[in-house]
């Protein structure tokens, strides 16, 4: 679309008119597009990426705002607005045209899938402030921190499962979806025969077998780099290649949550504080006590250890961190897929190339549930923040 000076503002109407056909997927098609993880597409090349975005805000009395966001994606149908169904735009849509009196229009970086969450997930919004006491006076933009407060408030009185986390002025140019640079997910797993604990529901995989870590983390080095990935691309993908470049694959256990610390962890605890020169993995007399550090353990009258009453076993935890660009559809999930089959003994590290090479779906094991993905961070090269006055 030409940029030239003497066309006329778009109204209202038009404006929201265009900036659905922006965000449908049956755009034109000199705008190729490629795929995250959620299906998000993403325009390739920066002149095609400017090409659409100086039409994104013709009115220059509306301030665009990036918002950060994150959610529990468990009751939500998605991110991506849909008809009778509840999804983070349209709660978001909501709780902003409470607190403006008027309605908006949301677009997300990256379109999650209905049971993933986010731990920062980011949009976009144009707002016009208009005084309330005199319908036709347009007042100078809301402060961020305004904008953040105003819009909990709102949130908070839905579920209770999405809150802003961070706001920002950027220019009327700035698309969230076309200009990040770097998308970044978490998968969690949770390891051992034990039933999910209720705190853990909907927020990881629960696998029954131990998993080897170390299995999992070469396996990890076998996808990394630049591959064609269509053995990890869902049938419903519309990215025009499959190749993509994956930044970063990496396993590592941490500590599952909610962490409470046992008996034996806080006498060592408090055995350090007393003595700084001692460990925490010394052997010290506290030690000696027929505990360990994963559960609270008794010794029965046979000499081995029994679980005390009352007290829940923990499970291992796995998250797995996949960084790049963009993503074809359900890829993470698919990675996590090959992964996990790995970490049980069910695939070896030959059976993961042979999987890449394969270049087909069929290939591939069975996907990642979407209740343990998190959408983890959007990357931006943003401009300086502009002072509003």
């Amino acid at each position: 679309m030409s940029n030239d000076q003497s066309q006329p503002l778009i109204s209202e109407t038009n404006k929201h008119s265009l900036d659905q056909r922006l965000e449908s997927p049956q755009r034109p098609s000199k705008f190729p597009k490629v795929n995250d993880d959620a299906g998000n597409d993403v325009v390739e090349g920066e002149e095609q990426k400017e090409s659409v975005t100086r039409t994104m805000n013709p009115n220059p009395r509306l301030q665009r705002y990036l918002i950060a966001i994150e959610y529990i994606g468990t009751r939500f149908a998605g991110a991506q607005q849909q008809p009778n169904c509840r999804t983070v735009v349209g709660v978001l849509q909501e709780a902003f045209q409470k607190f403006i009196g008027q309605p908006v229009s949301v677009f997300c970086s990256s379109r999650t899938d209905a049971g993933v969450h986010a731990l920062s997930n980011v949009c976009h919004v144009d707002v016009e402030r208009i005084s309330k006491r005199k319908p036709g006076d347009v007042l100078p933009p809301h402060e961020p921190l305004v904008v953040k407060r105003a819009v909990n408030h709102f949130l908070q009185k839905n579920e209770g499962d999405i809150m802003v986390i961070d706001v920002r002025c950027v220019p009327a140019d700035f698309h969230a979806r076309y200009k990040a640079q770097e998308r970044t997910y978490f998968y969690r797993l949770l390891s051992g025969p034990e039933s999910v604990s209720s705190f853990e529901r909907d927020r990881a995989w629960h696998v029954p077998e131990n998993l080897d870590l170390l299995a999992m983390q070469k396996a990890c080095n076998i996808l990394i780099g630049r591959h064609d990935f269509s053995s990890f691309r869902a049938a419903a993908c519309q990215a025009n290649s499959p190749i993509r470049t994956l930044d970063e694959l990496n396993v590592i256990e941490v500590v599952s949550t909610p962490f409470f610390p046992s008996i034996s962890e806080r006498l060592k605890s408090s055995c350090v504080m007393e003595d700084p020169t001692v460990s925490l993995g010394s052997d010290t007399n506290h030690s000696q006590i027929s505990l360990n550090t994963n559960e609270e353990n008794l010794e029965g009258s046979n000499g081995e250890a029994c679980q005390e009453f009352g007290l829940r076993r923990r499970h291992r935890c796995f998250v797995v961190t996949a960084r790049a660009r963009s993503f074809l559809y359900h890829q993470v999930r698919l990675l996590v897929g090959v992964l996990k089959s790995v970490g049980a003994g069910d695939l070896t590290d030959p059976d993961v190339k042979r999987i890449l090479e394969a270049k087909s779906i069929t290939a591939a094991p069975p996907m990642a549930p979407a209740c343990g993905l998190y959408l983890g961070h959007v990357k931006y090269d943003l401009p300086p923040e502009t002072n509003q006055s």
